[in-house]
């Protein structure tokens, strides 16, 4: 480990805290040196907040130290009796977090005899979510326990009031430690291990300066149009350098999806547009002319148009639509229009003057000069180069083995081919089998490009000193050269050729080609999966001696500066970027963004106020007291004098309890009811989601699931069920507080009945029609719905588990509704006349439908209580029902016919 990492290792071990590195400085390493630390059958450590990938990455780095026992990961496939035992055989466990609260609740865990927990990605605990929960309930009944917090994510806790003391209480720990890239110790460690870098700073062509220039003015455009539609909003943060940074999407959610519902069509229309157009930027220096013009010319219809806020009306986008044009069919004078419908009239693909990526030119030279720097050298050397995304990737490695007019001839036949009636391309890619080709390819297009070279920065030229290895024990000894060239994809190798071999014949069949393989050339995306280790394992296996950084990134800066000084050989690193262009812009905008977040962070550290209970080891912490009632209540209760007759009289209080199915734990809802100081029983049951007394059963729905459950027609089964088995059964429709939602909107509104907004309030409407003792819950949030939870549960009996479970949907024996049949009450309640008043007094007095029919309307009087409601009965079993008189005469415009009326006649008698 390096010296910053020994001490971040020592100040979580001195005393428990939050840590907050930057991101790419190797976080991961500190999690498993405390996981080494304390792998012992002695102590039981609880690791949450990981993934599964995490996971099988800390357990590969843990194998390959040799580490026993290694770490067991508990979920959802271990069985709850093999857990228990997993939990007493003691060690280091990475268990779930919704399996880590299910546990805690039940007691299956010994919580008092748990060494601590390690929480991962630490910038997710809030108060609802599941992770506070866990800790809440570790900390009532462990007061001895550590707990030792670890984040890379620095503008998280940005973010709100008091963002980083709400997380602190949350975790239950009372220290900050803050270790961005400026840090001294960092600095000094890094600074002197750093690798060789040449940045190569190059420049656009003519026609993509002037795309950038018009994209740059129709956003600050769209910025300035949002911010004058937008006065109540704080605008302050919408600036075009913010508009084409990554986390700008992140930006315009925080801002606007609270009142996402009340923003005029314009709003949103703007909104959308500044997401298009920081695409088609993203477009103009990540790929090539050919892409690039298709993104353009499939925005450029009538209804993105329409549909559009008016962007595409402006001077600066015809000079985009133009020079978007001119990329792909050429032109070397701007004469208009006219040559470039001549020439995309062209049948021949070699007619067309398609531009290349300087950044592909650039890419070529730089593997040239590396290939002449090796050529003497007897060792297989591994240049690797490095992309945003799998499209590039796939793009470059095309490039390096085809050469640039193959490529680009090839997704123009593909794209524009069919439309423009172009012939195919006679050159295939099938047809270029080795690097060698591709290295005379290059060598042909940097002699067309040479004006291309001169706009560099002298900081590429001249020969580099070739620097003398040391010692070659930074080199991967356990790793072979065929199995690198086979788990990697490198640009030249073929693994079908190498198969059937064994592994003497391979090597030697590879150094072989050498003199056209040499430096193996990888390409690799930094995006391609989830996986955040992919590059630190990548570069630990490859070992490389060569850099390309064709797409900057901060992150892999910092892991390429860490990995540096792990090891003994100096690499050297190349890093292609578009000088004074909005690529360098986004790049120290991300920079500029952490350097703040760290800065906001020190300054929040030096001015909090850390309560001494923070920690959670005493019984001050507000958090953790076990009382359901309101602070005025508990005050006035210490105030009353409970001293009669010179003994004290002690009142024991039954904690109030509620039984929620196990499914509700995947929402935030169970955590806010305990918090409350009401226990959780979770259990199986099927009739709702929380039982608050023998009479009250509440089914809770978010608006995804309302929605659903209203379409599928489950939400009507589950109201029968519930209204069937309890007396008072309730829905609650339960709002997310960072989103919005309206059943009858603004703006939006349609005078369509099938809109979506009537159809569902229509369905809710339905439905209490059919259920009138079934009560509707709106609830803003989760924290009003527990409060509402507490005042329902005021005063009332506890419910018991198994009457609970043993309520199912087809037969409940002790349920009062019983006494009754359930379809002939569904079928009684349904006739004219019969409503809730008297719907129980035929049930009870009439014992069968003959009898029912075989009444008299005076009989029906007395029984119902009501002339009307008898007469209407009577009259709907007893009389012939006939449409009304204005349905007799139509039929499809005219009178019925004499066939048509003997058919209804029979369909009245019978």
């Amino acid at each position: 480990m390096l010296e910053f990492e020994n001490q971040m290792l020592l100040d979580l071990l001195h005393e428990d805290g939050l840590l907050i590195a930057a991101k790419g400085l190797g976080i991961e390493r500190i999690l498993i040196s405390l996981i080494t630390t304390y792998n012992d059958p002695g102590n039981l450590v609880v690791v949450m907040g990981t993934n599964q990938r995490e996971e099988e990455y800390l357990l590969a780095q843990l194998e390959a130290q040799s580490l026993t026992p290694l770490p067991r990961c508990i979920t959802a496939d271990c069985p709850v009796n093999e857990r228990a035992q997993v939990y007493h055989d003691g060690g280091v466990l990475f268990v779930t977090t919704r399996i880590l609260v299910m546990d805690l609740l039940m007691e299956r865990i010994p919580t008092e005899l748990v060494t601590g927990i390690i929480v991962w990605k630490a910038h997710r605990i809030l108060e609802s979510c599941q992770e506070a929960f866990a800790l809440r309930l570790y900390r009532q009944k462990n007061k001895t326990g550590f707990v030792k917090a670890l984040s890379t994510s620095p503008l998280s806790f940005t973010a709100g009031f008091c963002h980083v003391e709400r997380v602190m209480r949350n975790l239950f720990v009372k220290k900050l430690y803050l270790w961005p890239r400026f840090h001294v110790d960092i600095n000094t460690c890094l600074e002197r291990f750093h690798p060789e870098v040449v940045e190569l700073h190059l420049s656009m062509t003519s026609a993509m300066k002037e795309i950038q220039m018009a994209v740059l003015d129709l956003i600050t455009a769209t910025v300035q149009e949002l911010k004058r539609s937008n006065n109540s909003i704080d605008t302050e943060e919408f600036t075009p350098e913010n508009a084409i940074s990554k986390s700008f999407e992140k930006m315009l959610q925080v801002q606007l999806d609270p009142i996402w519902h009340q923003l005029s069509p314009r709003t949103r229309t703007l909104v959308a547009d500044l997401k298009v157009l920081k695409t088609v930027l993203g477009y103009l220096t990540q790929y090539d002319c050919v892409t690039f013009y298709n993104l353009v010319n499939s925005l450029r219809t009538t209804e993105k148009a329409l549909q559009s806020s008016g962007w595409m009306l402006l001077s600066s986008a015809e000079t985009l639509f133009y020079y978007a044009k001119l990329r792909v069919f050429g032109s070397d004078s701007k004469k208009g229009k006219k040559e470039n419908d001549n020439a995309s009239s062209s049948k021949n693909m070699n007619d067309f003057h398609l531009e290349v990526n300087p950044k592909w030119v650039a890419l070529s030279e730089v593997l040239d000069e590396i290939q002449q720097e090796v050529s003497e050298s007897k060792d297989m050397e591994k240049c690797l180069v490095v992309t945003q995304d799998d499209r590039t990737s796939l793009q470059l490695r095309e490039y390096l083995v085809s050469g640039s007019e193959v490529v680009l001839q090839r997704l123009l036949y593909q794209t524009l081919g069919q439309k423009l009636g172009l012939r195919q391309p006679e050159c295939n890619l099938n047809t270029v089998k080795t690097n060698k080709g591709s290295i005379n390819q290059r060598n042909e297009k940097r002699s067309l490009n040479k004006s291309d070279k001169a706009q560099k920065e002298p900081t590429n030229k001249g020969k580099k000193a070739k620097k003398s290895k040391t010692s070659d024990s930074g080199k991967g000894k356990d790793i072979t050269l065929t199995q690198i060239t086979k788990r990697y994809n490198f640009v030249g190798h073929s693994d079908s050729e190498e198969a059937g071999s064994d592994k003497e014949d391979d090597e030697e069949r590879i150094l072989s080609r050498r003199h056209f393989l040499s430096p193996l050339t990888l390409v690799q995306s930094l995006k391609s999966t989830n996986d955040p280790f992919k590059i630190t394992q990548l570069l630990e296996d490859v070992q490389p001696k060569y850099i390309i950084m064709y797409d900057s990134d901060l992150t892999f800066i910092r892991q390429l500066e860490v990995w540096q000084a792990r090891h003994v050989d100096r690499v050297r690193v190349y890093v292609l970027v578009y000088k004074g262009t909005t690529e360098e812009q986004v790049y120290l905008t991300n920079v500029k963004r952490e350097k703040d977040a760290f800065e906001y962070l020190i300054k929040e550290k030096a001015s909090m106020v850390i309560p001494e209970y923070n920690d959670g080891k005493t019984e001050d912490h507000p958090d953790l007291i076990r009382d359901s009632r309101s602070a005025s209540e508990v005050e006035a209760d210490e105030k009353k004098d409970t001293r009669k007759g010179g003994q004290a009289e002690t009142e024991v209080k039954i904690p109030q309890r509620i039984i929620v199915d196990l499914r509700e734990f995947r929402s935030e809802l169970p955590a806010l009811v305990h918090k409350r100081g009401i226990e959780l029983d979770p259990v199986t049951i099927e009739v709702g989601d929380y039982i608050l007394s023998p009479d009250i059963c509440v089914e809770r729905k978010s608006l995804s699931d309302l929605i659903g459950s209203l379409n599928s027609g489950r939400l009507y089964n589950q109201a029968q069920s519930m209204t069937r088995y309890y007396k008072r059964p309730i829905l609650l429709i339960e709002f997310d507080q960072n989103k919005p939602f309206h059943l009858q909107g603004k703006y939006f509104l349609s005078s369509d009945a099938s809109s979506s907004s009537k159809d569902v309030a229509a369905k809710l409407q339905l439905l209490t029609l059919h259920f009138p003792h079934l009560r509707l819950l709106w609830c803003s949030s989760p924290y009003a719905t527990a409060e509402i939870f507490q005042l329902l549960k005021a005063g009332r009996e506890e419910p018991v588990v198994s009457k609970a479970e043993a309520i199912t949907a087809e037969t409940n024996p002790d349920a009062a509704s019983e006494r009754y049949n359930p379809q002939i009450k569904d079928f009684i309640s349904k006739l004219p006349g019969i409503n809730t008043q008297n719907i129980y007094s035929v049930l009870n007095k009439v014992s069968s439908l003959p009898e029912l029919l075989s009444l008299s309307q005076e009989t029906l009087t007395e029984i119902m209580g009501s002339t009307s409601n008898a007469k209407a009965l009577h009259s709907s079993l007893h009389q012939c029902m006939k449409p009304p008189e204005q349905f007799q005469d139509a039929k499809r415009g005219g009178r019925f016919t004499k066939k048509g009326q003997r058919r209804f006649q029979n369909r009245v008698t019978r």
